[in-house]
């Protein structure tokens, strides 16, 4: 008995032990469970979304640009090497705006974007500049999606991808693509003809419902902008289409530092224009793929000064650059006349070339007046045949024509502050199409503009009249702030291609100055008359002086004639600076030399300094 009772002791002791060793293993294991959850709730998933837009066909470096292609390859290696989960987005107007794009309609610029590696881009109103139809060749070129959910054929269909699902490091992210409705008249109508721009707020409602349950984040990709003049922007998208976690945007050119709030907590971002800055977003999503942070910033040209651009996209763009010397060369006209492009004479007269860029601008736009800088006119045409890149060389900067509707009081403070330094010269001198005008010398800077007639009438400066003029002076660049607050009314291609289109309709060229602009001298000061002298005694007679013998004539020695000096013009000459050299007036060698345009001398002319 007492050895069955010392068996049952010892049995219920290794029972006891069993018990509590189970017991610890399994406190030890849901406790080890509920830290592994606990470290898995602290997990956190970061993407970078890198973004440009407005870059319109700038792919080098500039001093009056931005960073360039190459240098924002650079940056995404950089972005990538601290986060793989990168991509990088354009948000439109990219196929573009500089010969470099236009030569070969758009296809060098997909080619440096293929090498750069973009994720994706949103179609914009210039990148239909070519037509619809190149855009879609375009696109298949890409080794990214170019999207827009609201551009249809009529009978309902998609013209290009509406979205795509990207699926980062377990996160899916929805990106839906958008385009302004203005492409229908921001670009030429004839290049979106037979397609439909629907509501972008109605469309973005469908994609959200859409991408819901699919996607983990909702991201719009929108050429829409935030001008208060556009009816449809990407803050009335972020209003009307909840659901959309980010919009990154384009179009108005917009620098958002830091990003904008818009309603339904959707964070709207752009980086400007010209890759003058590099978009950065940071999103965060914790261990359900919810998004729990995003936050944005640029990197600003300045800040890359010392980041070397990428040899691979160099190589790139000078590759292209090689293949399109033959394309520069091609001959687009001809000219009997040396077309007058010198930097001292378009800032500061009428010019026989400034008169057909912008004969050419109102040709395109139809317009009643065109209005352009003489800073933005770079050099001269030689007599003879005229090439593509000769064209270019004169119009350098990729600008294009807009349309704006101004009033006859706008048009006439255009005037007067184009013309405020004259006769010294000044870039924002105006060079004119459909209109003239005169500049009083008489009358103080800012109020010596008169005898303005548009289409041979007097200006009526209540009245509005559509000006063409480039978009630089459209945005109030050179002074021309007037033209800011007018809502664009149309937009056409860059001037250089207008100019080439007009150009090549003409025979011949024999383009002269025409009296647009004329001169009202200053008129000479009239001369006081001097007082009598008041005799202060009385005048004595003079005593006859006594005969002498007369004195013989002498033959006078011969006097030699007055020297006739002249000046043979040189290249950079102008009136003004002669005049300086010989401490004359540039008002006295005009009329001295009969110069029916003061503003027009050419090397090797002879200049008569005195008579």
């Amino acid at each position: 008995m007492k050895l069955r009772n010392k068996w049952f002791t010892l049995l219920l002791a290794v029972v006891m032990v069993m018990g509590w060793s189970s017991s610890a293993y399994a406190q030890t294991s849901v406790s080890s469970e509920t830290a592994s959850e606990a470290a898995k709730k602290e997990e956190v998933t970061k993407i970078t979304l890198l973004h440009t837009n407005d870059t319109h066909g700038r792919a080098l470096e500039a001093s009056n640009d931005g960073m360039g292609f190459a240098k924002v390859s650079t940056l995404v290696q950089q972005y990538k090497a601290k986060n793989p989960n990168t991509l990088l987005l354009d948000a439109g107007d990219t196929f573009h705006g500089t010969t470099f794009a236009t030569l070969v309609r758009g296809e060098s610029i997909v080619d440096v974007m293929n090498k750069v590696g973009y994720d994706a881009m949103a179609a914009g109103n210039h990148d239909f500049n070519y037509g619809y139809e190149r855009l879609l060749e375009l696109a298949e070129l890409t080794v990214f999606p170019v999207l827009s959910a609201n551009v249809k054929y009529p009978d309902g269909s998609y013209v290009l991808e509406p979205y795509i699902i990207r699926e980062v490091d377990g996160i899916k992210l929805g990106i839906f693509g958008l385009t302004t409705p203005e492409t229908t008249y921001k670009t030429h109508p004839d290049n979106v003809k037979g397609l439909v721009f629907e509501d972008p707020s109605a469309v973005a409602k469908e994609m959200v419902a859409e991408l819901s349950g699919k996607a983990d984040v909702v991201i719009a990709l929108t050429h829409l902008g935030i001008d208060e003049s556009s009816t449809d922007t990407s803050i009335k998208v972020a209003k009307d289409a909840p659901g959309i976690d980010l919009i990154v945007d384009g179009h108005s050119h917009s620098t958002l530092v830091e990003g904008l709030k818009g309603a339904n907590d959707t964070l709207i971002v752009s980086s400007g224009e010209y890759t003058k800055n590099l978009g950065v977003v940071e999103l965060e999503f914790d261990a359900n793929k919810k998004l729990i942070s995003k936050k944005a910033n640029l990197v600003n040209k300045e800040e890359t000064a010392e980041v070397e651009p990428d040899p691979a996209i160099v190589k790139v763009i000078e590759d292209i650059q090689k293949s399109q010397e033959a394309v520069l060369s091609e001959v687009v006209g001809s000219t009997d006349v040396t077309l007058d492009g010198e930097r001292e004479q378009v800032r500061a007269g009428e010019t026989n070339l400034g008169n057909l860029i912008t004969d050419a601008m109102r040709d395109i736009s139809g317009a009643d007046v065109a209005i352009t800088n003489g800073g933005g006119i770079r050099a001269s045409i030689a007599k003879g045949e005229i090439t593509k890149g000769s064209i270019i060389t004169v119009l350098p900067f990729g600008n294009y024509i807009v349309t704006k509707e101004l009033t006859g009081a706008d048009i006439l403070a255009a005037i007067e502050a184009g013309t405020n330094a004259y006769p010294e010269p000044k870039g924002a001198f105006p060079h004119v199409s459909g209109l003239t005008y005169a500049i009083d010398l008489n009358k103080p800077a800012g109020e010596r503009v008169v005898n303005v007639k548009i289409g041979g009438k007097a200006l009526d400066l209540k009245r509005s009249y559509v000006v063409a003029t480039n978009d630089f002076m459209a945005a109030g660049g050179d002074e021309y702030t007037m033209f800011m607050n007018a809502p664009i009314k149309n937009e056409f291609p860059a001037l250089d291609e207008s100019l080439i289109a007009y150009i090549q309709k003409q025979d011949t060229l024999a383009v002269k100055t025409e009296g647009r602009v004329q001169i009202i001298e200053k008129a000479a000061e009239p001369v006081k008359p001097t007082e009598p002298v008041k005799p202060t005694e009385p005048i004595k007679p003079i005593e006859s002086p006594k005969p002498t013998e007369p004195v013989k004539p002498t033959t006078p020695a011969p006097q030699p004639e007055p020297e006739k000096v002249v000046y043979v013009v040189q290249k950079g000459d102008n009136l003004t600076k002669i005049a300086k050299k010989y401490n004359v007036t540039w008002q006295f060698l005009a009329k001295l030399n009969a110069l029916k345009n003061p503003n027009l001398i050419f090397p090797g002319q002879v200049i008569k300094i005195s008579a």
